[in-house]
């Protein structure tokens, strides 16, 4: 924990963004919404948005007591959660691009767009190491950060699509995949060297 609680905020923020990966999943976004009228398209991405924002904060505020109840170790689950991410980005850096297909913008809002895609077990482990490294409010307030800057990237979908093409939003989703694999390396390490 810095002595200054914005540079905390700030590196929380960028880890907990650069694990959600709004811009990744541009193309997803995309494709689910192109059949959407636009009052259908801003409902799907306020339940995107609202579910995701509800599990982090969940996971935020208890979870270290789930770990307690379930007798694990926060460095425990930093490894754990590290190896998670790492095989997330290789997910990503060698099939590609994650892509839903079109349904009922409810459920497709819920599931997969909010949780596992934006909200997954990255972001869930990333958000409860955030508790222990820099505290509730600070992690909190990485949580409110990445959601409103998730809600903007969402509403400008069109525009990022069309700007970036379907090749630009893959080279995007692989640059940040090796970003998430350095985070991941990182968690695994911290945790091997904090071990009890």
């Amino acid at each position: 924990m810095s002595p200054d609680p914005i540079v905390d905020l700030v590196r929380a923020t960028v880890a907990l963004f650069i694990i959600v990966d709004p811009i990744g999943l541009v193309p997803i976004f995309s494709n689910v919404t192109s059949t959407l009228t636009p009052p259908d398209r801003n409902k799907m991405y306020r339940v995107v948005i609202y579910t995701g924002a509800t599990l982090l904060t969940i996971f935020a505020l208890v979870g270290q007591e789930l770990l307690a109840l379930f007798g694990i170790s926060l460095p425990s689950f930093e490894m754990a959660g590290g190896l998670l991410l790492l095989l997330l980005a290789l997910d990503i850096l060698f099939r590609g691009e994650r892509f839903a297909k079109p349904g009922p913008h409810e459920d497709v809002g819920i599931v997969p767009i909010a949780f596992p895609l934006l909200v997954g077990p990255g972001a869930i482990t990333t958000t409860m190491i955030a508790l222990g490294a820099y505290g509730i409010f600070v992690t909190l307030g990485s949580v409110v950060i990445v959601m409103l800057l998730s809600w903007i990237v969402m509403k400008q979908t069109p525009r990022i699509h069309r700007l970036l093409g379907k090749t630009g939003s893959s080279v995007v989703a692989q640059v940040l995949a090796v970003f998430i694999a350095a985070i991941a390396i990182q968690f695994i390490i911290t945790g091997i060297r904090t071990y009890p």
